[in-house]
């Protein structure tokens, strides 16, 4: 036993300087410019990303222009703070085509003396996509149709569904929504010219085999400070776009089936949609709810307040639910059922399914806002409308069609009016006498505060108006039905709500997308960016189409078109949104 340890001892000894000299001679790779090596994905979830490690030397701060690829290429550029050169022990780089042998130009200060070279970056093939039998490509594929010159350096974040091969509806302590509708989440960001300059790896986080790792990544929004936040059936994260995980943290105990939305709010704390496990119902049943609990979450993790849309709103209202397309719910397209009323029944079974009462998906939140100035909450309800909510849990104001409000709910409901405030007459299923002036949203999809200075107890909100069950009716014809981006101005006291620009119904049956696309207000360039996301998604036989577009605020004015194409059928395209490399890249 003795000379058991020694002999260990001595190995320790001798070996810590060989392993040292193999490491220094072998493992470091060559310094190409003044600094240190360059660190193709550092962080083992950003492939097309880098870092040049700055070799010990002392370097405050640095400018980087990642140069486009041929004469149309788009140069990506952004300027580096010292912390966060810092906080990389290197100078990063974001926005490499994938494949390709990038060539990149840092401009920095080393001991004072101003440097001026450039990089070679090679990068290995995209990663990311889906294999699933039956595609052509494994990622979307990205066609320029207009870019306006002054447009031409924007990047768009592609939040994309693929079908998962061997993926099955499961149960896990009875989860359901986004664990049970598991879908290959491929993300990636796009230039203007379809060029992909930055993708995610989820292989760390999604895996179809281990039920922790289920779900569909959605909710994508990108904060002030460059980082991205997401979540995924039973977790949300926080990461930055080099590919650092700040957090991964678990729904709270006695909560699941996160999806569709997680924001930022003032206080630091997150807002995220999920819904209840083993829910004590009015009548003693205890059932899992399905989208319709709000929790906020602090910086740690722990939950601090709930909104329980069952005790707020109505959950027997069901005078759109009896309206939607029985064949396009959410992602359970069918084609047997498209273009028939869905059939609502109040004892139809518990679960992810249309249907009225805790249990039963009869809210559908798809997106949450935080309004700071009254410290309240906007919710996008597919199956209800748009909902202002206040910390009190009580409701400030509806934007929907009248029928199926009743009681106090009744009295919330906005009056709508024209641009010189005079009211304009609509049925209770919300056909207005003059739909040019005014039109409801109908399963829209997203709903956000477009951040406008407004006059006194004014905000105006966006809303991605996919339209289905228009008028709580289905139409003659299912090319008859329409898609619109729409900007609302409500004021809060006289409570009544102006139509003030939409876009998207001029376009028609081309335009209109069934499910999930976003709308956000872009101050920057002043435009209304908009993601129909899945045209043509009612045909199983064409590929799926997202059209993403920014026009110009007020007007029909295009200033940018992509087509997104999905690489097969029933593939679902669900958000995209603009990303800002001086606020990726501090």
């Amino acid at each position: 036993m003795k000379l058991t340890k020694i002999a260990f001892a001595l190995a320790v000894i001798v070996s810590a300087p060989t392993m040292a000299a193999k490491f220094n001679a072998i493992s470091a790779p060559a310094a190409q410019g003044q600094l240190g090596s360059v660190v193709v994905n550092p962080y083992g979830t950003s492939p097309q990303t880098a870092i040049v490690d700055l070799g010990g030397y002392e370097v405050n701060s640095a400018k980087v222009v990642v140069h486009g690829k041929g004469k149309d290429g788009v140069d990506i550029e952004y300027d580096v703070s010292r912390e966060t050169i810092l906080d990389h022990n290197g100078i990063p780089v974001f926005g490499l085509y994938a494949n390709f042998d990038n060539k990149v130009t840092l401009t920095y200060k080393k001991n004072g003396k101003h440097v001026v070279e450039d990089y070679s970056i090679y990068t290995q093939p995209r990663t990311g996509g889906a294999s699933v039998n039956g595609m052509k490509l494994n990622f979307p594929e990205v066609t320029p149709i207009k870019v306006d010159e002054e447009f031409k350096d924007r990047l768009y974040l592609i939040n994309y569904i693929m079908p998962v091969e061997g993926s099955t509806a499961v149960t896990w302590a009875g989860g359901m929504g986004a664990l049970e509708w598991d879908r290959h989440p491929v993300t990636f960001i796009t230039d203007t010219q379809g060029e992909t300059r930055w993708s995610l790896d989820v292989s760390d986080i999604h895996d179809v085999k281990h039920l922790d790792k289920r779900g569909i990544v959605m909710g994508i929004h990108q904060m002030d400070n460059g980082d991205i936040i997401f979540g995924q059936g039973m977790k949300i994260f926080r990461m930055t776009m080099m590919g650092e995980t700040v957090f991964e943290w678990n729904l709270p105990r006695g909560y699941q089936d996160f999806s569709h939305d997680m924001q930022l709010m003032e206080n630091g704390n997150y807002l995220v949609r999920a819904a209840k496990t083993s829910y004590l119902r009015e009548d003693g049943k205890r059932v899992h709810t399905v989208r319709d609990q709000i929790l906020e979450i602090d910086p740690t993790g722990k939950l601090v307040e709930v909104w329980d849309l069952n005790k707020i709103l109505d959950n027997m209202r069901d005078a759109h639910l009896v309206a939607l397309d029985a064949g396009a719910v959410c992602l359970n397209i069918d084609d047997e059922k498209m273009g028939q009323k869905a059939k609502i029944e109040p004892d139809a079974p518990y679960g992810d399914i249309p249907g009225v009462g805790a249990g039963r998906n009869w809210a559908h939140v798809n997106s949450v806002e935080y309004d700071p100035a009254d410290d309240s909450i906007i919710l996008s309800l597919r199956h209800q409308g748009n909902v202002k909510i206040g910390r009190d849990k009580e409701v400030k104001w509806i934007l929907s069609p009248r029928e199926g409000w009743t009681g106090d709910l009744a009295k919330k409901v906005l009056q709508p009016v024209d641009s010189n405030g005079d009211e304009i007459q609509c049925t209770e299923k919300g056909l207005c006498e003059d739909p040019s002036k005014f039109d409801f949203t109908y399963t829209q999809h997203t709903t956000w505060l477009t951040g406008k200075e407004e006059g006194d107890d004014e905000v105006s909100i966006v809303s991605f108006d996919n339209g289905d069950g228009r008028f709580y009716e289905q139409p003659a014809f299912p090319t008859d039905k329409y898609s619109r981006g729409v900007e609302f101005l409500i004021n809060e006291d006289d409570m009544t709500v102006e139509q003030r620009w939409q876009y998207g119904q001029e376009r028609g049956f081309e335009w209109y997308s069934v499910v999930t696309s976003n709308i956000s207000y872009e101050k920057d360039r002043d435009t209304m960016f908009m993601y129909s996301a899945n045209t043509k998604m009612s045909d199983p036989k064409e590929l799926t189409v997202g059209i993403l577009n920014e026009v110009k605020d007020g007007t029909h004015d295009v200033k940018v078109e992509l087509h997104v194409t999905s690489p097969m059928p029933r593939s679902t395209g669900y958000r995209a949104v603009i990303i800002d490399p001086n606020k990726t890249i501090k």
